[in-house]
């Protein structure tokens, strides 16, 4: 049995865990901070596993932008990102350097979506959307299974949408101002409502905003990526229930009857809360933790002719 350790690298926390695929033995938890510290933390806690048996690969599921592209000069460092001092900063090199053993690196959202599809509430669908509405709005996508990567990897929380009838407010993205992270993220709702999104009253009027605005949000992925399942994880959706059946009941206006097929009850059932819970990142890091071993044993073979 493979000893894996998987890191979910949060703007607000990073959650380090040792296991497999689909079980969690070990788990530490501490407040993502300045790079090197957060990352130092990190190291620490799998060296300390590694005592009794070495630790066989790592995957690391992190807040973005980050470079997962392995042909890239700059494979695993982080991009311009609104975390403050963690624009450059390199995150998947420090953990292969200290460790020494095959590391995977890929968004936040892409290692939750890998473990929702494998062991959550996407098995069975080929395309699927994770999303989280937390400190900022991540998006993660897996079509026939596989993470979603191109150019960079999916940003869906600074697409900028149709804002709400007499919506004034400007929006808290330090980069686009009323993308939908900038709209209805932690931030942005605080701003919004004046107090901290969970101790809001759940009839307060800036929610019917935020519902048209993660309206408009499904709409344009149902149109665009066409997935058969959107999972809405992070902190606002959970601790504000009723903002997820207030969207979803505004998406078939929104469509406009185009497609016939996307009814309020249809889309009940494929826009659903996460089933792995906070697990889900964590046990995404070890997804690709698994798979990283499973690329390094496969270029073994390749490289011994077997």
């Amino acid at each position: 049995m493979h000893k894996l350790a998987g890191i979910e690298l949060g703007g607000t926390k990073t959650v380090v865990v040792l296991g497999a695929p689909g079980r969690i033995d070990e788990r530490l938890e501490f407040p993502t901070t300045e790079p090197t510290e957060t990352l130092d933390r990190a190291i620490d806690a799998i060296q300390g596993w590694r005592d009794d048996k070495p630790v066989d690969a790592v995957g690391i599921a992190s807040f973005g932008p980050v470079r997962v592209s392995r042909e890239a000069s700059d494979h695993g460092f982080m991009l311009d990102t609104p975390k403050p001092g963690w624009s450059g900063a390199a995150v998947s090199g420090p953990i292969t350097a200290a460790l020494g053993c095959p590391v995977a690196i890929d968004t936040d959202v892409n290692g939750a979506a890998l473990a929702e599809h494998r062991f959550g509430a996407g098995q069975g669908c080929e395309s699927l959307v994770y999303l989280t509405i937390g400190t900022g709005v991540g998006g993660g996508v897996l079509i026939g299974g596989e993470p979603a990567h191109g150019l960079l990897h999916p940003e869906i929380g600074h697409v900028r949408l149709r804002r709400a009838a007499g919506d004034e407010f400007d929006g808290a993205c330090p980069f686009h101002a009323d993308c939908i992270e900038g709209l209805i993220a932690g931030p942005a709702l605080a701003a919004r409502l004046g107090t901290h999104p969970s101790r809001a009253e759940a009839d307060d009027p800036v929610w019917e905003m935020a519902a048209h605005d993660l309206a408009e949000l499904f709409a344009m992925l149902v149109l665009t990526v066409s997935p058969q399942r959107i999972i809405v994880g992070g902190g606002v959706s959970a601790g504000q229930p009723q903002l997820l059946p207030m969207a979803i009941a505004r998406v078939p206006a929104l469509l406009g009857g185009y497609l016939r097929d996307c009814t309020r009850e249809k889309l009940a059932g494929m826009i659903v809360p996460p089933l792995l819970g906070d697990d889900a990142g964590p046990m995404g890091a070890l997804v690709l933790a698994a798979r990283a071993l499973e690329d390094r044993t496969a270029a073994v073979r390749i490289a011994a002719g077997v």
